[in-house]
């Protein structure tokens, strides 16, 4: 049942985070070289047809946002462009942008009211796949790219197969992990640790690892085995985008080793303004879910130990921890936009404190954005982002004790202000923007294009 891709070996054991990462800064970097644009033919471009597609039509989180913002950016670079989607509503810039809309009108697995159909369903979707045949029907497979963000909460992997069948080269951006793991994460909720086993491997089959109990993971595990063997059939059109240095390393393994793989830095929508004097601000800030694997409970315990200010904005199942931990604890519920921001500019740091991996947080990014230094688990993607004790610093994954004294040093505001002001000068060095975002993202599919007559191994397409 494992992956057929990888190659097993005598253990049950898949890998280890030191083990990876220890030569990312050596044979994986040096792997990478930037595409060799010249030959691309800008008429070629212009008649690129991009099919983006993502489980939910609106935005619900990081994966929905970056489709729909680089679909809607590559229509207003004269991309020709299709979204396809299961789950609506249809967001509203999408309806404002003139781009047609492909929606069939689905539930997500997790609502949808009828379970048989949505356990079957869930596994293979054949009406998403008719859909995809539908839009295929007629078109240049030289000239199209079908791009996809979102496939295990409605569309499945059916929309794979149709298209690599039909010749059309695939890209898919790893927003997680559930290309290689059934439960996206390479960790065990019951454990609250990393998981190292070899995914559908018979110790991690046994294990009970899943969230939502072990019945959900024999699900996850058939889905999986399905994927695995029908939604990516192996093939020459198939291409990979990364998000992070770290997630690569940890998805490699697991990845076609002839598929090409492309990095590019999700966006963020943050603009430019005076940083923020953060000798001034006292208390620490956490922004997202608030649930085990976001180590939410490392951080309640270090400020309650350190009698300073910690504010939690999100929500989730673990904020009776968090109060239980820390009475103090400020605990806001999911805020908007602009709220997050005005947290972010009242925090002398942000604390990042997850004990799973991580895909690339966002988070730090935007604390950069306004002068705020972070502080990072080093067992996740985050520190990709963080140069320790020159921007913010890491301390060892769940490890409360080293936490508290990572924020005891950041308590000091000369540190702070240093750490914040370098921050902020490398993050607008070469800003995490959209317009960046979408030049890269034209890079990697004129690359895609030129693969079909010579293809290349690997591409880092970053500006």
């Amino acid at each position: 049942m494992g992956h057929p891709h990888w190659q097993p070996s005598d253990s049950d054991r898949g890998f280890e985070i030191g083990e990876l990462t220890a030569t990312a800064g050596k044979d994986s970097k040096s792997a990478k070289k930037q595409a060799d644009l010249s030959a691309i033919d800008p008429a070629r471009r212009a008649a690129l047809h991009v099919i983006v597609a993502n489980d939910f039509a609106h935005v619900n989180g990081g994966a929905a946002q970056v489709a729909i913002s680089s679909a809607v950016g590559l229509a207003k670079r004269g991309y020709r462009v299709t979204f396809f989607s299961a789950v609506s509503p249809v967001a509203d810039e999408l309806q404002r942008s003139g781009i047609r809309v492909v929606l069939t009108g689905q539930f997500d697995i997790k609502n949808d009211p009828n379970r048989f159909r949505a356990a079957t369903q869930g596994i293979w979707n054949p009406y998403s796949a008719r859909e995809m045949e539908e839009i295929l029907s007629g078109i240049e497979p030289e000239q199209t790219i079908l791009h996809v963000h979102g496939w295990t909460k409605a569309l499945t992997s059916s929309i794979i197969r149709v298209a690599l069948r039909r010749g059309v080269s695939v890209v898919v951006t790893l927003h997680d992990y559930f290309y290689a793991c059934p439960n996206g994460g390479f960790f065990n909720f019951q454990g609250r640790e990393a998981c190292h086993l070899r995914p559908l491997s018979a110790a991690c089959l046994a294990v009970h690892c899943d969230r939502d109990g072990y019945p959900q993971k024999v699900w996850r595990s058939i889905r999986q085995a399905v994927q695995n063997h029908l939604g990516f059939p192996p093939s020459p059109f198939m291409n990979f985008i990364t998000i992070s240095d770290f997630s690569e390393n940890v998805l490699r393994p697991f990845l076609p080793p002839d598929a090409p793989v492309y990095r590019l830095d999700s966006p963020s929508d943050f603009t430019q303004e005076a940083p923020v004097d953060v000798t001034r601000n006292r208390g620490f800030v956490s922004l997202g879910r608030l649930s085990p694997e976001k180590g939410s409970h490392l951080l309640a315990r270090a400020a309650h130990d350190l009698n300073c200010e910690v504010t939690f904005v999100g929500e989730g199942p673990t904020r009776d921890e968090i109060k239980s931990l820390n009475p103090r604890a400020t605990i806001t519920g999911w805020q908007s936009r602009e709220q997050v921001k005005a947290h972010l500019r009242a925090a002398r740091c942000l604390v990042l404190s997850s004990v799973w991996y991580e895909a690339q947080p966002m988070v730090i990014a935007e604390a950069a954005a306004v002068g705020v230094p972070s502080i990072v688990a080093d067992q996740c993607a985050g520190r990709d982002m963080v140069e320790n004790d020159v921007t913010g610093l890491w301390f060892r994954s769940g490890d409360a004790a080293d936490l508290r004294e990572k924020m005891t040093i950041l308590q000091d505001p000369e540190t702070a202000a240093r750490m914040g002001r370098a921050a902020y000068e490398r993050h607008w060095s070469n800003p995490f923007s959209l317009q960046r975002h979408l030049s890269e993202l034209a890079n990697c599919y004129d690359s895609i294009l030129e693969k079909r007559v010579a293809p290349p191994a690997y591409q880092d397409v970053r500006s």
